[in-house]
Protein backbone atom coordinates (compact mmCIF):
# COMPACT_ATOMS: atom_id res chain seq x y z
CA UNK A 1 0.00 0.00 0.00
CA UNK A 2 1.17 3.52 -0.82
CA UNK A 3 1.97 6.00 1.93
CA UNK A 4 -0.50 8.89 1.60
CA UNK A 5 0.79 11.27 4.27
CA UNK A 6 3.89 13.43 4.55
CA UNK A 7 6.41 13.59 7.36
CA UNK A 8 6.55 16.43 9.93
CA UNK A 9 8.80 18.48 7.64
CA UNK A 10 6.98 17.55 4.44
CA UNK A 11 9.19 14.54 3.76
CA UNK A 12 8.18 11.71 1.46
CA UNK A 13 8.21 8.40 3.27
CA UNK A 14 10.89 5.76 2.82
CA UNK A 15 9.96 2.10 3.08
CA UNK A 16 11.30 -0.02 5.97
CA UNK A 17 13.12 -2.16 3.39
CA UNK A 18 15.54 0.77 3.00
CA UNK A 19 17.02 0.00 6.41
CA UNK A 20 17.14 -3.79 6.41
CA UNK A 21 20.21 -5.21 8.14
CA UNK A 22 22.57 -7.64 6.45
CA UNK A 23 24.24 -10.50 8.35
CA UNK A 24 27.55 -8.65 8.24
CA UNK A 25 25.89 -5.57 9.79
CA UNK A 26 24.62 -7.66 12.68
CA UNK A 27 28.05 -9.25 13.12
CA UNK A 28 29.74 -5.84 13.26
CA UNK A 29 27.20 -4.63 15.81
CA UNK A 30 27.71 -7.70 18.01
CA UNK A 31 31.43 -6.94 18.12
CA UNK A 32 30.93 -3.32 19.16
CA UNK A 33 29.27 -3.51 22.59
CA UNK A 34 26.67 -0.82 21.90
CA UNK A 35 24.19 0.31 24.60
CA UNK A 36 20.72 1.74 23.92
CA UNK A 37 17.94 3.22 26.09
CA UNK A 38 14.24 3.34 25.19
CA UNK A 39 11.89 6.12 26.35
CA UNK A 40 8.20 5.48 25.59
CA UNK A 41 5.00 7.42 26.15
CA UNK A 42 3.62 4.32 27.88
CA UNK A 43 4.47 0.65 28.15
CA UNK A 44 0.93 -0.35 29.15
CA UNK A 45 -0.83 -0.41 25.78
CA UNK A 46 -0.88 -3.36 23.38
CA UNK A 47 0.70 -1.12 20.74
CA UNK A 48 3.60 -0.19 23.05
CA UNK A 49 4.21 -3.81 24.03
CA UNK A 50 4.42 -4.87 20.41
CA UNK A 51 6.67 -1.95 19.46
CA UNK A 52 8.95 -2.68 22.40
CA UNK A 53 9.11 -6.35 21.47
CA UNK A 54 10.20 -5.50 17.93
CA UNK A 55 12.85 -3.06 19.15
CA UNK A 56 14.33 -5.24 21.89
CA UNK A 57 14.30 -8.42 19.82
CA UNK A 58 16.13 -6.82 16.90
CA UNK A 59 18.68 -5.12 19.13
CA UNK A 60 19.22 -8.42 20.94
CA UNK A 61 19.88 -10.18 17.64
CA UNK A 62 22.60 -7.59 17.07
CA UNK A 63 24.18 -8.03 20.50
CA UNK A 64 23.10 -4.56 21.64
CA UNK A 65 22.21 -4.13 25.31
CA UNK A 66 19.01 -2.27 26.22
CA UNK A 67 20.10 -0.56 29.43
CA UNK A 68 16.70 0.90 30.38
CA UNK A 69 13.07 1.17 29.25
CA UNK A 70 11.30 4.26 30.60
CA UNK A 71 7.51 4.52 30.91
CA UNK A 72 6.67 8.25 30.75
CA UNK A 73 2.95 7.72 31.45
CA UNK A 74 2.14 10.43 28.87
CA UNK A 75 3.79 13.01 31.16
CA UNK A 76 6.26 15.53 29.64
CA UNK A 77 7.99 16.20 32.98
CA UNK A 78 8.73 12.49 33.43
CA UNK A 79 10.18 12.31 29.93
CA UNK A 80 12.37 15.38 30.42
CA UNK A 81 13.79 14.00 33.68
CA UNK A 82 14.43 10.61 32.08
CA UNK A 83 16.25 12.05 29.08
CA UNK A 84 18.47 14.28 31.21
CA UNK A 85 19.32 11.36 33.48
CA UNK A 86 20.06 9.08 30.53
CA UNK A 87 22.37 11.68 29.00
CA UNK A 88 24.53 11.26 32.10
CA UNK A 89 24.61 7.49 31.53
CA UNK A 90 25.91 8.08 27.98
CA UNK A 91 24.26 5.29 25.98
CA UNK A 92 25.23 5.10 22.33
CA UNK A 93 21.65 5.78 21.25
CA UNK A 94 18.21 6.61 22.63
CA UNK A 95 14.91 5.64 21.01
CA UNK A 96 12.19 8.03 22.17
CA UNK A 97 8.51 8.61 21.55
CA UNK A 98 8.05 12.30 22.45
CA UNK A 99 4.91 12.78 24.55
CA UNK A 100 4.50 16.42 23.53
CA UNK A 101 6.01 18.87 21.08
CA UNK A 102 7.25 22.15 22.54
CA UNK A 103 7.49 20.98 26.16
CA UNK A 104 9.98 18.18 25.49
CA UNK A 105 11.86 19.78 22.57
CA UNK A 106 14.81 21.14 24.56
CA UNK A 107 15.39 17.85 26.38
CA UNK A 108 15.50 15.92 23.11
CA UNK A 109 17.83 18.51 21.61
CA UNK A 110 20.18 17.98 24.56
CA UNK A 111 20.42 14.28 23.65
CA UNK A 112 21.85 15.05 20.22
CA UNK A 113 24.06 17.82 21.62
CA UNK A 114 25.59 15.24 23.98
CA UNK A 115 26.62 13.11 21.00
CA UNK A 116 23.98 10.43 21.59
CA UNK A 117 22.18 9.14 18.49
CA UNK A 118 18.44 9.90 18.75
CA UNK A 119 15.79 7.95 16.85
CA UNK A 120 12.20 9.12 17.24
CA UNK A 121 8.93 7.20 17.14
CA UNK A 122 5.68 8.72 15.86
CA UNK A 123 6.35 12.36 16.79
CA UNK A 124 8.98 15.09 16.31
CA UNK A 125 9.24 17.85 18.95
CA UNK A 126 8.93 21.44 17.82
CA UNK A 127 12.00 22.84 16.06
CA UNK A 128 14.00 19.59 15.84
CA UNK A 129 15.47 18.75 12.44
CA UNK A 130 16.55 15.39 10.96
CA UNK A 131 20.29 15.00 10.54
CA UNK A 132 20.89 17.70 13.15
CA UNK A 133 18.80 17.01 16.24
CA UNK A 134 17.67 13.46 15.48
CA UNK A 135 18.55 10.71 13.05
CA UNK A 136 15.20 9.52 11.80
CA UNK A 137 11.50 9.31 12.57
CA UNK A 138 9.74 5.93 12.39
CA UNK A 139 5.97 5.83 12.31
CA UNK A 140 2.89 4.46 10.67
CA UNK A 141 1.28 6.41 7.83
CA UNK A 142 -0.99 8.20 10.28
CA UNK A 143 -2.70 10.26 7.58
CA UNK A 144 -3.44 7.00 5.79
CA UNK A 145 -4.83 5.51 9.01
CA UNK A 146 -7.32 8.35 9.29
CA UNK A 147 -8.45 7.77 5.70
CA UNK A 148 -8.84 4.03 6.32
CA UNK A 149 -10.97 4.74 9.38
CA UNK A 150 -13.21 7.14 7.43
CA UNK A 151 -13.63 4.66 4.60
CA UNK A 152 -14.55 1.98 7.14
CA UNK A 153 -17.22 4.07 8.85
CA UNK A 154 -18.80 5.66 5.78
CA UNK A 155 -20.91 2.66 4.64
CA UNK A 156 -22.46 2.48 8.12
CA UNK A 157 -23.31 6.20 8.37
CA UNK A 158 -26.87 7.19 7.35
CA UNK A 159 -27.38 10.15 5.02
CA UNK A 160 -27.05 13.55 6.75
CA UNK A 161 -26.18 11.90 10.07
CA UNK A 162 -24.14 13.39 12.90
CA UNK A 163 -20.77 11.68 13.37
CA UNK A 164 -18.63 12.11 16.46
CA UNK A 165 -14.86 12.56 16.31
CA UNK A 166 -13.06 11.87 19.58
CA UNK A 167 -9.59 13.37 19.23
CA UNK A 168 -6.58 13.84 21.50
CA UNK A 169 -6.13 17.32 22.97
CA UNK A 170 -2.36 17.42 22.58
CA UNK A 171 0.11 18.74 20.03
CA UNK A 172 0.95 15.27 18.81
CA UNK A 173 1.81 14.57 15.16
CA UNK A 174 0.39 11.04 14.93
CA UNK A 175 -3.08 11.69 16.33
CA UNK A 176 -3.31 15.10 14.66
CA UNK A 177 -2.67 13.48 11.28
CA UNK A 178 -5.34 10.83 11.86
CA UNK A 179 -7.97 13.37 12.82
CA UNK A 180 -7.11 15.69 9.92
CA UNK A 181 -7.28 12.84 7.41
CA UNK A 182 -10.57 11.49 8.79
CA UNK A 183 -12.23 14.91 8.64
CA UNK A 184 -10.83 15.70 5.19
CA UNK A 185 -11.98 12.37 3.72
CA UNK A 186 -15.49 12.85 5.11
CA UNK A 187 -15.69 16.44 3.85
CA UNK A 188 -14.74 15.32 0.34
CA UNK A 189 -16.57 12.00 0.12
CA UNK A 190 -19.46 12.41 2.59
CA UNK A 191 -20.28 16.12 2.68
CA UNK A 192 -23.79 15.22 3.85
CA UNK A 193 -22.43 14.19 7.26
CA UNK A 194 -22.13 16.62 10.16
CA UNK A 195 -18.96 16.06 12.20
CA UNK A 196 -19.00 16.81 15.91
CA UNK A 197 -15.48 17.02 17.30
CA UNK A 198 -14.47 16.65 20.94
CA UNK A 199 -11.01 16.02 22.40
CA UNK A 200 -9.88 14.34 25.62
CA UNK A 201 -6.78 15.61 27.42
CA UNK A 202 -5.89 12.36 29.23
CA UNK A 203 -6.86 8.73 28.85
CA UNK A 204 -8.79 8.98 32.12
CA UNK A 205 -10.96 11.67 30.49
CA UNK A 206 -11.89 9.66 27.38
CA UNK A 207 -15.02 8.14 28.88
CA UNK A 208 -16.23 11.45 30.35
CA UNK A 209 -15.57 13.23 27.06
CA UNK A 210 -17.64 10.58 25.29
CA UNK A 211 -20.47 11.14 27.78
CA UNK A 212 -20.36 14.89 27.13
CA UNK A 213 -20.38 14.35 23.36
CA UNK A 214 -23.42 12.06 23.63
CA UNK A 215 -25.24 14.53 25.88
CA UNK A 216 -24.65 17.46 23.54
CA UNK A 217 -25.51 15.49 20.40
CA UNK A 218 -28.17 12.90 21.20
CA UNK A 219 -28.67 12.18 17.49
CA UNK A 220 -25.10 10.92 17.04
CA UNK A 221 -25.04 8.00 14.58
CA UNK A 222 -21.35 7.08 14.44
CA UNK A 223 -18.02 7.65 16.18
CA UNK A 224 -14.32 7.81 15.32
CA UNK A 225 -11.76 7.57 18.14
CA UNK A 226 -8.10 8.29 17.38
CA UNK A 227 -6.70 5.11 18.94
CA UNK A 228 -7.91 1.93 20.55
CA UNK A 229 -7.29 2.55 24.27
CA UNK A 230 -9.63 5.58 24.49
CA UNK A 231 -11.92 3.76 22.06
CA UNK A 232 -12.43 1.01 24.64
CA UNK A 233 -13.32 3.70 27.20
CA UNK A 234 -15.77 5.16 24.69
CA UNK A 235 -17.36 1.74 24.17
CA UNK A 236 -17.93 1.45 27.91
CA UNK A 237 -19.54 4.89 27.92
CA UNK A 238 -21.83 3.91 25.04
CA UNK A 239 -22.90 0.75 26.81
CA UNK A 240 -23.48 2.56 30.10
CA UNK A 241 -25.79 5.02 28.33
CA UNK A 242 -27.48 2.20 26.39
CA UNK A 243 -26.44 3.76 23.09
CA UNK A 244 -25.51 1.77 20.04
CA UNK A 245 -23.78 3.16 16.97
CA UNK A 246 -21.10 2.09 14.47
CA UNK A 247 -17.62 3.03 15.57
CA UNK A 248 -14.10 2.97 14.10
CA UNK A 249 -10.66 3.46 15.60
CA UNK A 250 -6.93 2.99 15.04
CA UNK A 251 -4.81 0.08 16.36
CA UNK A 252 -5.69 -3.58 16.58
CA UNK A 253 -5.28 -4.14 20.31
CA UNK A 254 -6.59 -7.24 22.09
CA UNK A 255 -9.84 -5.68 23.36
CA UNK A 256 -10.44 -3.83 20.11
CA UNK A 257 -10.04 -7.05 18.12
CA UNK A 258 -12.67 -8.75 20.29
CA UNK A 259 -15.09 -5.84 19.89
CA UNK A 260 -14.53 -5.85 16.12
CA UNK A 261 -15.15 -9.60 15.89
CA UNK A 262 -18.42 -9.12 17.76
CA UNK A 263 -19.32 -6.18 15.49
CA UNK A 264 -20.45 -4.26 18.56
CA UNK A 265 -19.89 -1.45 18.18
CA UNK A 266 -16.63 -1.48 16.19
CA UNK A 267 -17.16 -2.02 12.47
CA UNK A 268 -13.63 -1.29 11.23
CA UNK A 269 -10.12 -0.63 12.51
CA UNK A 270 -7.18 1.07 10.84
CA UNK A 271 -4.30 -1.00 12.19
CA UNK A 272 -0.69 -0.02 12.62
CA UNK A 273 2.09 -2.59 12.50
CA UNK A 274 3.89 -1.81 15.77
CA UNK A 275 6.08 -4.91 15.84
CA UNK A 276 7.46 -4.12 12.38
CA UNK A 277 7.78 -0.45 13.35
CA UNK A 278 9.86 -1.52 16.35
CA UNK A 279 12.06 -3.73 14.20
CA UNK A 280 12.53 -0.81 11.80
CA UNK A 281 13.48 1.63 14.56
CA UNK A 282 16.04 -0.82 15.91
CA UNK A 283 17.47 -1.37 12.42
CA UNK A 284 17.89 2.39 12.02
CA UNK A 285 19.75 2.56 15.35
CA UNK A 286 22.11 -0.20 14.25
CA UNK A 287 22.69 1.37 10.82
CA UNK A 288 23.39 4.74 12.43
CA UNK A 289 25.82 3.32 14.96
CA UNK A 290 27.63 1.59 12.10
CA UNK A 291 28.12 4.93 10.36
CA UNK A 292 25.28 5.02 7.82
CA UNK A 293 22.72 7.84 7.50
CA UNK A 294 19.16 6.48 7.28
CA UNK A 295 16.20 8.29 5.66
CA UNK A 296 14.64 11.16 7.62
CA UNK A 297 11.22 9.46 7.76
CA UNK A 298 10.45 5.76 7.49
CA UNK A 299 6.75 4.89 7.48
CA UNK A 300 4.70 1.72 7.31
CA UNK A 301 1.23 1.53 5.73
CA UNK A 302 -1.87 0.82 7.76
CA UNK A 303 -4.10 -2.22 7.43
CA UNK A 304 -7.87 -1.97 6.84
CA UNK A 305 -9.38 -4.46 9.29
CA UNK A 306 -12.99 -5.67 9.50
CA UNK A 307 -14.61 -8.70 11.09
CA UNK A 308 -14.04 -10.50 7.77
CA UNK A 309 -10.23 -10.35 8.02
CA UNK A 310 -9.58 -9.67 11.72
CA UNK A 311 -8.03 -13.12 12.31
CA UNK A 312 -5.46 -12.78 9.52
CA UNK A 313 -4.70 -9.15 10.36
CA UNK A 314 -4.24 -9.98 14.04
CA UNK A 315 -1.65 -12.57 13.01
CA UNK A 316 0.10 -9.99 10.81
CA UNK A 317 0.19 -7.33 13.53
CA UNK A 318 0.84 -9.50 16.59
CA UNK A 319 2.83 -12.39 15.08
CA UNK A 320 0.66 -14.83 17.02
CA UNK A 321 -2.75 -16.50 16.63
CA UNK A 322 -5.87 -14.44 17.23
CA UNK A 323 -7.23 -14.71 20.79
CA UNK A 324 -9.77 -17.43 21.48
CA UNK A 325 -12.32 -14.73 22.34
CA UNK A 326 -12.03 -13.34 18.79
CA UNK A 327 -12.69 -16.74 17.24
CA UNK A 328 -15.61 -17.35 19.61
CA UNK A 329 -17.20 -13.98 18.82
CA UNK A 330 -16.86 -14.61 15.08
CA UNK A 331 -18.46 -18.06 15.40
CA UNK A 332 -21.33 -16.62 17.43
CA UNK A 333 -21.98 -13.83 14.92
CA UNK A 334 -21.93 -16.26 11.99
CA UNK A 335 -24.29 -18.61 13.79
CA UNK A 336 -26.86 -15.84 14.26
CA UNK A 337 -26.72 -14.39 10.74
Amino acid sequence: MAITGLGPHGERASAPERVLLLPEDMARARASGFRVAIVLHTVASDWAKQQLSGIVGTLGDCGIAVIEVVDCAFTPEVQIEALDRLIGEAPDAIISLPVANSKVAAAHARVAAAGIKLVLLDNVPTGLLPGKDYISLVSADNFGLGKIAAEGLSPHAPHAAEIGVLGYDADFFATNEREIAFVKWMQVNRPDLNLRIRRFSTLADAGRTTDALLADHPGLAGLFVVWDTPAIAAIKALRASDRGMPMVTVDLGHDAAIALAAHEPLVAIAAQQPFRQGETAASIVVSTLLGRLPPAWVALPGLAVTSANVVECFQTVWRMPAPREVLQKLSLVRATT
